[in-house]
């Protein structure tokens, strides 16, 4: 590919040496670097990239993104250098831009927050391909193209691995795609570039304070995700968490609700629970669901409210919400041979 095609939105701050030339690979591991391929140094948190660009020129690095203006040579006639605002951003969007910007190609929705981000993105996968969509699937657990399971490795794989699946899983033939958005993601911009359709919240709760620091600074980066929507997409979030409104206040998407105890746009009430699973009453229609616990029931609420704002009709999604199983290794309930 092109390097100029690759830094079509990319805020370049200066450029020494040509960009009209080919690239045949981008990478941010020296590691893996071979002659031809770009180069993206990062600051990282426990390794500076920028003292590895020596060694991707002399490894045949044909160009280095770089974000630290001291790594930047005064001329260079071999190799072209771009410095930019953001290297994180960057190797983002030219992830995305490398696989055929696949986020266009599907309706991609995040779910973020605490707890709740397997179980909602598994439901929803579940939940489409129950409806007989192909739909693809990033998660803590597994990722699936489809009926593929892809190993996992992180909650949010690196900008490379993120877009080379969802890539995968447009010439797979998926129409919808479903994953766990977290909150290192964010910060580190592994999704920067990505066209999302929706995005979820679940809840807020104490977690990843090594790594941000502040309960604050956690929240901010969640907010982040929410900030960056586009006005076409939609923004669902949880009523019953105190951070529910809090995340969604500066979106540019459309905005619902849901709630087991507030007036919302999806509004759901546990009627009998018991071990076997649930009768629940959501947005005034019955349904019996094979679940337990509060907590699943505001996720299934949360499914549901998904699946609508991505045009469902009600009925058919309660219908597909009766027949699912819980997550696997989430709150199962276990019967004794006595019983």
């Amino acid at each position: 590919m092109k390097l100029t095609d690759l830094l079509q939105d990319i805020a370049i701050v200066r450029t020494i040496g040509e960009t009209d030339r080919e690239v045949t690979g981008i990478q941010f591991d020296s590691r893996k670097v071979e002659a031809g391929n770009l180069f993206v140094a990062q600051a990282g948190t426990a390794v500076d990239g920028h003292t590895f660009i020596e060694q991707c020129v002399a490894k045949g690095a044909t160009a280095i993104v770089l974000d630290n203006p001291t790594y930047m040579p005064q001329e260079s006639k071999e190799i072209c250098y771009i410095l930019v605002k953001n290297s994180d951003e960057a190797l983002g969007k030219m992830a995305h831009c490398w696989f055929g910007k696949p986020s266009a190609s599907l309706r991609l929705v995040g779910v973020t927050g605490t707890n709740g981000k397997t179980t909602t993105a598994s439901l929803l996968y579940k939940l489409f391909k129950a409806l007989g969509y192909k739909v693809g699937l990033l998660s803590t657990v597994v990722n699936y193209v489809n009926d593929e399971a892809v190993a996992a490795t992180h909650t949010t794989p690196n900008a490379l691995e993120l877009n080379a699946l969802l890539a995968r899983m447009v010439e797979a033939g998926c129409t919808h795609a479903f994953m766990e958005v977290s909150s290192h993601a964010i910060a580190q911009e592994r999704i920067a570039g990505l066209e999302y359709d929706g995005a979820l919240f679940t809840n807020l709760t104490r977690d990843h304070l090594d790594y941000h620091g502040t309960v604050d600074n956690y929240l901010k980066a969640k907010k982040t995700f929410f900030d960056n929507l586009p006005k076409s997409a939609f923004a669902i979030t949880n009523l019953d968490d105190k951070n529910g409104m809090v995340m969604v206040q500066n979106t540019k998407a459309k905005v619902c609700t849901y709630s087991l105890r507030s007036l919302s746009d999806f509004k759901g009430k546990v009627l009998e629970d018991g071990f076997e699973g649930m009768l629940m009453d959501i947005n005034n229609v019955e349904v019996n669901v094979q679940f337990i616990g509060r907590f699943n029931a505001s996720n299934l609420l949360a499914v549901y409210g998904t699946a609508c704002l991505l045009g469902k009709k009600p009925e058919d999604v309660l219908l597909a919400l009766s027949i699912l199983q819980p997550v696997s290794g989430r709150f199962d309930a276990l019967r004794s041979p006595r019983g």
